[in-house]
Protein backbone atom coordinates (compact mmCIF):
# COMPACT_ATOMS: atom_id res chain seq x y z
CA UNK A 1 0.00 0.00 0.00
CA UNK A 2 1.37 3.38 -1.04
CA UNK A 3 2.10 5.15 2.64
CA UNK A 4 0.49 8.59 1.23
CA UNK A 5 -2.82 9.51 -0.68
CA UNK A 6 -2.17 13.07 -2.08
CA UNK A 7 -5.36 14.87 -3.64
CA UNK A 8 -4.35 18.27 -5.60
CA UNK A 9 -6.98 20.77 -5.58
CA UNK A 10 -6.19 24.91 -6.25
CA UNK A 11 -7.00 26.62 -3.22
CA UNK A 12 -4.44 28.04 -1.01
CA UNK A 13 -5.19 25.68 1.52
CA UNK A 14 -3.67 22.42 2.36
CA UNK A 15 -5.06 19.54 5.19
CA UNK A 16 -3.08 17.34 6.63
CA UNK A 17 -4.50 14.38 7.79
CA UNK A 18 -1.13 12.41 9.51
CA UNK A 19 -3.41 9.48 11.77
CA UNK A 20 -6.41 8.44 10.24
CA UNK A 21 -5.10 5.89 7.97
CA UNK A 22 -5.44 2.22 9.80
CA UNK A 23 -3.13 0.16 7.84
CA UNK A 24 -0.52 -2.08 9.43
CA UNK A 25 1.52 -4.49 7.26
CA UNK A 26 1.45 -7.99 8.60
CA UNK A 27 4.88 -8.00 10.14
CA UNK A 28 4.40 -5.35 12.33
CA UNK A 29 0.99 -6.19 12.90
CA UNK A 30 2.05 -9.41 14.42
CA UNK A 31 4.96 -7.61 17.17
CA UNK A 32 1.47 -5.70 18.35
CA UNK A 33 0.02 -7.15 21.38
CA UNK A 34 -3.99 -7.45 21.26
CA UNK A 35 -4.22 -3.60 23.29
CA UNK A 36 -2.02 -2.30 20.60
CA UNK A 37 -4.25 -4.34 18.09
CA UNK A 38 -7.26 -2.35 18.47
CA UNK A 39 -5.72 0.86 16.92
CA UNK A 40 -7.89 2.82 19.47
CA UNK A 41 -5.58 6.11 18.90
CA UNK A 42 -6.88 6.60 15.75
CA UNK A 43 -7.91 9.57 14.15
CA UNK A 44 -11.37 8.27 13.65
CA UNK A 45 -12.80 9.43 9.96
CA UNK A 46 -11.31 12.63 10.02
CA UNK A 47 -10.78 12.56 6.84
CA UNK A 48 -14.61 11.49 6.35
CA UNK A 49 -15.39 14.54 8.38
CA UNK A 50 -13.39 17.13 6.47
CA UNK A 51 -14.52 15.86 2.87
CA UNK A 52 -15.55 18.40 0.30
CA UNK A 53 -15.48 21.42 2.71
CA UNK A 54 -13.43 23.26 0.93
CA UNK A 55 -13.70 23.14 -2.75
CA UNK A 56 -10.26 22.75 -4.11
CA UNK A 57 -8.60 21.71 -1.39
CA UNK A 58 -5.87 19.65 -1.58
CA UNK A 59 -5.37 16.89 1.02
CA UNK A 60 -2.61 14.76 1.95
CA UNK A 61 -2.91 11.52 3.88
CA UNK A 62 -1.22 9.20 5.29
CA UNK A 63 -2.61 5.37 5.06
CA UNK A 64 -0.70 3.90 7.96
CA UNK A 65 -1.29 3.66 11.44
CA UNK A 66 0.50 5.78 13.62
CA UNK A 67 1.24 2.55 15.38
CA UNK A 68 3.72 2.11 12.58
CA UNK A 69 4.93 5.07 13.52
CA UNK A 70 4.07 8.73 14.06
CA UNK A 71 4.08 11.54 11.21
CA UNK A 72 3.67 14.13 13.56
CA UNK A 73 6.40 13.27 15.54
CA UNK A 74 10.00 14.96 14.78
CA UNK A 75 11.92 12.50 13.07
CA UNK A 76 15.05 12.57 15.30
CA UNK A 77 12.72 11.14 18.04
CA UNK A 78 12.99 14.59 20.30
CA UNK A 79 9.66 15.30 22.48
CA UNK A 80 6.90 17.49 21.76
CA UNK A 81 6.08 18.12 25.47
CA UNK A 82 9.14 17.69 26.95
CA UNK A 83 8.17 16.99 31.02
CA UNK A 84 4.81 15.61 30.25
CA UNK A 85 3.44 12.21 28.98
CA UNK A 86 3.63 12.01 25.27
CA UNK A 87 4.07 8.97 22.44
CA UNK A 88 7.02 9.23 20.57
CA UNK A 89 8.00 8.88 17.25
CA UNK A 90 6.39 5.05 17.27
CA UNK A 91 4.93 5.00 20.24
CA UNK A 92 5.52 2.56 23.10
CA UNK A 93 2.27 2.75 25.07
CA UNK A 94 -1.24 3.96 23.88
CA UNK A 95 -2.61 6.95 25.10
CA UNK A 96 -3.95 5.80 28.80
CA UNK A 97 0.01 4.55 29.34
CA UNK A 98 -0.40 0.69 28.48
CA UNK A 99 2.21 -1.06 27.28
CA UNK A 100 1.45 -2.17 22.86
CA UNK A 101 4.11 -4.07 21.59
CA UNK A 102 4.70 -7.82 22.26
CA UNK A 103 8.14 -7.32 20.63
CA UNK A 104 9.35 -3.74 20.74
CA UNK A 105 11.17 -2.74 17.29
CA UNK A 106 14.40 -1.58 17.83
CA UNK A 107 16.48 1.44 16.65
CA UNK A 108 16.83 -0.17 13.19
CA UNK A 109 13.46 -1.07 12.94
CA UNK A 110 12.33 2.74 13.54
CA UNK A 111 14.61 3.96 11.00
CA UNK A 112 13.49 1.08 8.47
CA UNK A 113 9.66 2.90 9.04
CA UNK A 114 11.45 6.15 9.13
CA UNK A 115 12.10 5.56 5.61
CA UNK A 116 9.50 3.50 4.44
CA UNK A 117 6.52 5.67 5.83
CA UNK A 118 7.27 8.98 7.69
CA UNK A 119 9.51 10.10 5.23
CA UNK A 120 7.23 9.85 1.96
CA UNK A 121 4.15 11.55 3.87
CA UNK A 122 6.45 14.27 4.59
CA UNK A 123 7.85 14.58 0.96
CA UNK A 124 4.60 14.39 -0.38
CA UNK A 125 3.25 17.05 1.93
CA UNK A 126 6.31 19.39 1.33
CA UNK A 127 6.13 19.06 -2.37
CA UNK A 128 1.80 19.98 -2.03
CA UNK A 129 2.99 23.11 0.11
CA UNK A 130 5.74 24.41 -2.42
CA UNK A 131 3.03 23.98 -5.37
CA UNK A 132 0.12 25.59 -3.59
CA UNK A 133 2.25 28.66 -2.75
CA UNK A 134 3.93 28.75 -6.06
CA UNK A 135 0.73 28.87 -7.19
CA UNK A 136 -1.09 31.46 -4.97
CA UNK A 137 2.33 33.50 -3.24
CA UNK A 138 0.95 31.19 0.37
CA UNK A 139 -0.09 28.20 1.70
CA UNK A 140 -1.73 27.62 4.35
CA UNK A 141 -1.79 24.00 6.19
CA UNK A 142 -4.20 23.22 8.17
CA UNK A 143 -3.66 20.10 10.24
CA UNK A 144 -6.87 17.37 10.89
CA UNK A 145 -6.68 15.61 13.85
CA UNK A 146 -9.06 14.45 16.87
CA UNK A 147 -8.76 12.94 20.56
CA UNK A 148 -10.60 11.24 22.91
CA UNK A 149 -11.89 13.98 25.50
CA UNK A 150 -10.99 12.62 28.51
CA UNK A 151 -7.75 10.70 28.81
CA UNK A 152 -6.19 11.16 32.37
CA UNK A 153 -2.52 10.26 31.20
CA UNK A 154 -1.90 12.69 28.73
CA UNK A 155 -4.12 15.76 30.21
CA UNK A 156 -5.97 16.74 33.92
CA UNK A 157 -9.92 16.66 33.08
CA UNK A 158 -12.08 17.19 30.04
CA UNK A 159 -10.35 18.28 26.80
CA UNK A 160 -12.44 20.91 25.34
CA UNK A 161 -14.13 20.68 21.70
CA UNK A 162 -11.94 22.99 19.29
CA UNK A 163 -7.88 22.65 21.04
CA UNK A 164 -6.41 25.26 18.55
CA UNK A 165 -2.81 24.83 18.17
CA UNK A 166 -0.29 27.50 16.49
CA UNK A 167 2.67 27.04 18.96
CA UNK A 168 1.93 30.51 20.77
CA UNK A 169 1.52 32.29 17.61
CA UNK A 170 4.39 31.33 15.62
CA UNK A 171 2.90 28.69 13.26
CA UNK A 172 0.92 31.65 11.39
CA UNK A 173 0.11 35.21 10.65
CA UNK A 174 -2.18 36.55 13.39
CA UNK A 175 -5.03 36.86 11.53
CA UNK A 176 -5.52 33.10 10.90
CA UNK A 177 -5.13 32.42 14.47
CA UNK A 178 -7.67 34.94 15.25
CA UNK A 179 -10.04 33.89 12.68
CA UNK A 180 -10.28 30.37 13.67
CA UNK A 181 -10.70 31.19 17.00
CA UNK A 182 -13.38 33.50 15.93
CA UNK A 183 -15.53 30.76 14.35
CA UNK A 184 -15.14 28.50 17.21
CA UNK A 185 -15.86 31.07 19.93
CA UNK A 186 -19.24 31.83 17.52
CA UNK A 187 -20.25 27.93 17.91
CA UNK A 188 -21.98 26.64 20.77
CA UNK A 189 -19.16 24.13 21.53
CA UNK A 190 -16.00 24.53 23.71
CA UNK A 191 -12.50 25.83 22.51
CA UNK A 192 -8.76 26.80 23.87
CA UNK A 193 -5.88 28.05 21.85
CA UNK A 194 -2.70 26.53 22.52
CA UNK A 195 -3.82 24.83 25.63
CA UNK A 196 -2.76 20.95 26.28
CA UNK A 197 -2.17 21.26 22.36
CA UNK A 198 -0.19 23.49 20.75
CA UNK A 199 0.97 22.01 17.61
CA UNK A 200 2.77 19.06 16.45
CA UNK A 201 5.41 18.62 14.70
CA UNK A 202 4.16 18.48 11.76
CA UNK A 203 2.45 22.70 12.36
CA UNK A 204 5.58 23.44 14.24
CA UNK A 205 8.04 22.36 11.44
CA UNK A 206 6.17 23.85 8.25
CA UNK A 207 4.72 27.20 9.73
CA UNK A 208 6.89 29.51 8.82
CA UNK A 209 5.33 32.48 8.12
CA UNK A 210 8.15 34.26 7.18
CA UNK A 211 8.67 32.12 4.17
CA UNK A 212 5.31 32.57 3.16
CA UNK A 213 3.89 28.76 4.76
CA UNK A 214 1.36 29.39 7.44
CA UNK A 215 -0.13 26.63 9.60
CA UNK A 216 -2.38 25.77 12.44
CA UNK A 217 -3.71 22.51 13.96
CA UNK A 218 -6.81 21.54 14.95
CA UNK A 219 -7.54 18.67 17.38
CA UNK A 220 -10.75 18.42 18.06
CA UNK A 221 -12.88 16.30 20.92
CA UNK A 222 -14.02 13.10 19.25
CA UNK A 223 -17.29 13.46 21.33
CA UNK A 224 -18.02 16.32 18.84
CA UNK A 225 -18.52 13.54 16.05
CA UNK A 226 -18.34 9.72 16.94
CA UNK A 227 -21.55 8.31 18.80
CA UNK A 228 -19.45 6.91 21.56
CA UNK A 229 -15.55 7.59 22.31
CA UNK A 230 -15.03 4.27 22.43
CA UNK A 231 -14.96 1.04 19.68
CA UNK A 232 -16.84 0.68 17.54
CA UNK A 233 -15.88 4.19 17.11
CA UNK A 234 -19.20 5.05 15.18
CA UNK A 235 -19.25 8.45 12.98
CA UNK A 236 -22.46 10.33 14.21
CA UNK A 237 -24.10 11.36 11.25
CA UNK A 238 -26.69 14.39 13.50
CA UNK A 239 -23.47 15.47 15.37
CA UNK A 240 -21.06 15.70 12.31
CA UNK A 241 -23.45 17.91 10.06
CA UNK A 242 -23.71 20.20 13.04
CA UNK A 243 -20.12 20.10 13.47
CA UNK A 244 -19.00 20.50 9.41
CA UNK A 245 -20.94 23.79 9.53
CA UNK A 246 -18.10 25.12 11.69
CA UNK A 247 -15.54 23.55 10.33
CA UNK A 248 -16.35 24.81 6.69
CA UNK A 249 -16.81 28.10 8.00
CA UNK A 250 -13.24 28.04 9.26
CA UNK A 251 -11.55 26.60 5.99
CA UNK A 252 -13.61 29.22 3.74
CA UNK A 253 -12.45 32.07 5.98
CA UNK A 254 -8.47 30.64 5.15
CA UNK A 255 -8.85 30.34 1.72
CA UNK A 256 -10.48 33.41 1.60
CA UNK A 257 -7.75 35.43 3.73
CA UNK A 258 -5.09 34.37 1.68
CA UNK A 259 -4.69 36.85 -0.86
CA UNK A 260 -4.03 39.02 1.92
CA UNK A 261 -0.99 36.70 3.55
CA UNK A 262 1.16 37.68 0.60
CA UNK A 263 4.23 38.92 2.12
CA UNK A 264 3.29 39.33 5.67
CA UNK A 265 5.15 37.27 8.52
Amino acid sequence: MNPVEVLQGDSPVVLGLPHTGTFVPDDILSALNARGKELSDTDWHIHRLYDGLLAGATTVRATFHRYVIDANRDPSGASLYPGQNTTGLVPMTDFDGHDIWQTEPDAAEIERRRVAYHAPYHAALQAELERVKARHGVAILYDCHSIRSDIPFLFDGTLPDFNIGTDMGRTCAPQIEAATVAVCAAATQSHVLNGRFKGGWTTRHYGQPASGIHAIQMELAQSTYLTDEAAPWTYDETKSRALRIHLQDILTTLAEMAPQLKGTS
